[in-house]
């Protein structure tokens, strides 16, 4: 491609900033920094493109964890707003961005962006809708439904949906500093290690978490089952990187769905239901540059 055609992306994540120049997984250039401040991260990516593209590229897309402002009527369009990370609270992420390059900006969140390249070019290819869940600094989850992400009042925040608490085995309070005990506060990779006092990755597979964890996941997942009725659930994130979760989450949402819903894929397919990503840790970054794609097309 030219370089005037180029197209950004921008994966804001909780752990890690992805940046990447490219039209889709065949070409992807990306580079990776922790997440820090605003200042320090902003400055990187913006040097990260002006070094891979020159003066100008033709579109951009930031995919960020949220909640963000996706209302374009709204005064605080392009903000990352009520997030835990308090130097990225009220942050005018767009607004930086396309200040920096003088550039187009497409905006969304990061699981909407990985669920879109999922559906695009991953996992959901060959179905008309899907859901994609992220297991790690926290829990998000995004909804592409013919290839267009769901929005609502806000955006789907699947990780604070209330699934049932296991109190009586699991005394640990949750995590989460708004709602305690949501999905997020009893099974992101922090409330792992607060519970057990270690990473989640350093626990062995036969270690009595994971049980616990898939318990909380599959709860979560045949809520979204009934609800939106997806015909694929994807699940990434860092958490998800333990083998012996997902044939655990598989097992429980059978029995928790117990024949309702009679459908193969909530029986014999299971297997193809509840899937790993296929584009791997890519996925945002890549939803990023697919939206700042069809920003520049006028799509």
């Amino acid at each position: 491609m030219a370089r005037r055609d180029l197209i950004g992306g921008v994966e804001a994540g909780g752990t890690k900033i992805v940046c990447g120049i490219g039209t889709g997984p065949d070409d992807l250039e990306s580079v990776t920094f922790p997440t820090v401040t605003p200042d320090e991260n902003i400055r990187q990516a913006i040097q990260f493109f002006r070094n891979k593209t020159g003066p100008k590229l033709a579109a951009l897309g930031i995919a960020s964890f949220g909640p963000i402002d996706l209302d374009p009527k709204s005064t605080s369009y392009g903000h990352i707003t009520t997030t835990p990370k308090e130097d990225w609270q009220n942050f005018n992420i767009v607004g930086a961005m396309a200040k920096a390059l003088s550039v187009p900006v497409a905006f969304e969140t990061d699981v909407n962006a990985a669920a879109l390249a999922e559906a695009e070019w991953g996992a959901a290819r060959d179905v008309e809708d899907c859901v994609y869940i992220t297991v790690g600094t926290g829990i998000g989850g995004g909804v592409v439904v013919k290839g267009r992400a769901v929005h609502g009042l806000l955006h789907p925040e699947i990780g604070h949906l209330r699934v049932p608490h296991k109190v009586e085995e699991d005394a640990f309070p949750g995590s989460c500093p708004f709602h305690g005990d949501c999905l997020e506060g009893l099974a992101s990779g922090p409330a792992m290690a607060k519970r057990w006092g270690c990473p989640a990755e350093s626990l062995p597979a036969t270690h009595p978490a994971w049980e616990l964890e898939a318990d909380y996941l599959a709860a979560a997942i045949a809520t979204l089952t009934c609800t939106v009725s997806p015909h694929r659930i994807i699940l990434g994130g860092g958490v998800m990187q333990q083998d012996a979760l997902f044939p655990m989450i598989r097992r429980k949402v059978v029995r928790l769905i117990n024949g309702y819903i009679a459908k193969p894929q909530l029986n014999e397919g299971i297997d193809l239901y509840i899937v790993p990503p296929h584009l791997g840790r890519h996925s945002g970054v890549l939803g990023a540059i697919l939206l700042a794609g069809r920003l520049a097309s006028g799509g």
